[in-house]
């Protein structure tokens, strides 16, 4: 599976974000963040962008290290590709 939802886990854990208070914050049910953060599915580049948007709602801080990490090679952010 990607990267994004490696990221995506990542993130919530370090800033305290929930599975459901994502998904409130972008529109949608709980169970899509779930499938994303437990790397299920791979969420689409139009979802990469709207993940972003809704961190940024929630916490800039969280917003701003998910883009870091997920626009960094894998070398950088410790995380082993796949």
């Amino acid at each position: 599976m990607g990267k994004a939802g490696r990221v995506l886990k990542t993130v919530m854990q370090s800033y305290g974000i929930s599975q459901g208070k994502l998904a409130a914050a972008m529109g949608i049910g709980a169970s899509n963040v779930y499938r994303w953060a437990n790397e299920i599915r791979d969420p689409s580049s139009e979802t990469v962008m709207s993940i972003l948007a809704a961190l940024e709602n929630l916490n800039p801080d969280a917003a701003a290290e998910f883009r870091k990490l997920y626009m960094s090679p894998d070398s950088e952010t410790g995380m082993e590709s796949d």
